[in-house]
């Protein structure tokens, strides 16, 4: 009871409050246009008839939480995955150029901070570039690379990927940076004092107290990842990918696809964020088992 009070009892309250606003966003949005229409069918609609009417339209303006919620299961479950039609199909398209997008962009997050760190030169001139890289916008970045990328004919998976880099890699070196210099000052003296090297000192104890700081910002990065190769799609004129069905969906005017795409990216934005946290409780509990077993094994 404590736990359903404390966690479940919030989050319900905030869903339901979501769900209440969005209907009644949608009927206020919807209800000119049906009456337009019942007036020039000359249609008499009881409140409750017309308040139907309302929430069934093929293609409202704003689509009611249900349509939305038919929508995304009738392309998630009652479909083929291998179907052109499946949001199952599309999020495994864009997920491809997330995860490698998310990795490069997590290594060169590591590399950049590990540089500055260790070069005072690059700590002054490299980062407020990159800061500055971040100011740009990635929409108008996207058709750019997709452009420069396709002149040498490369195209496909790497372009998307690029762009998801460009997303991923800030908040990683921005975290890592943070990450390497929280050791104290104490700890590094140690260091020096048993002649240790700056590579010794770098994988004994900077990149150990960098693991949380790593963790909790490729969150963000993997996040930042799947926004980049959404938006990759768009300048492509992608077939496949959830930037695809928004480009379709908008194209046709079919406003219940397009957001049935925007929940189905958000579901696997989630999805991806539980993994990293699975991965960081996984290696926290390792190496928190590791520093056991020594000290457990220290003679008294």
């Amino acid at each position: 009871m404590t736990t359903l009070r404390h966690h479940t009892l919030p989050v319900l309250t905030i869903v339901i409050a979501i769900l209440a606003i969005w209907y009644i966003a949608a009927y206020a949005l919807n209800a000119p246009f049906q009456r337009d229409l019942d007036r020039r069918g000359n249609v008499t609609s009881t409140p409750m008839e017309f308040l139907a009417k309302t929430m069934a339209q093929p293609k409202p303006i704003l689509p009611a939480p249900h349509q939305v919620a038919q929508n995304l299961f009738e392309n998630t479950v009652l479909r083929k995955v291998t179907s052109n039609r499946s949001l199952v199909y599309h999020a495994g398209v864009t997920l491809s150029s997330t995860a490698l997008g998310f990795i490069m962009g997590t290594a060169l997050g590591i590399a950049i901070a590990i540089g500055i760190v260790h070069v005072r030169t690059l700590d002054r001139s490299l980062m407020p570039w990159i800061i500055a890289s971040q100011t740009v916008p990635v929409l108008a970045i996207a058709p750019m690379v997709i452009v420069v990328l396709g002149a040498v004919n490369i195209t496909g998976l790497l372009p998307k990927a690029l762009i998801s880099t460009y997303l991923s890699f800030f908040p990683v070196a921005v975290g890592m940076v943070k990450g390497l210099r929280s050791p104290d000052r104490i700890h590094l003296d140690l260091m020096r004092t048993y002649h240790a090297s700056a590579l010794q000192t770098l994988f004994k104890l900077r990149l150990p107290a960098a693991i949380p700081f790593l963790f909790a910002s490729m969150k963000v990065a993997v996040a930042a990842s799947l926004v980049g190769a959404i938006v990759a799609e768009l300048p492509t004129g992608a077939v496949a990918g959830i930037g695809s069905k928004l480009l379709a969906g908008a194209y046709y005017s079919q406003t219940i696809d397009i957001w049935a795409a925007l929940i189905a990216g958000s579901i696997l934005a989630a999805l991806l964020v539980a993994i990293v946290g699975l991965a960081a409780k996984l290696v926290d509990r390792a190496m928190g088992a590791r520093t056991s077993t020594r000290t457990s094994g220290r003679p008294a």
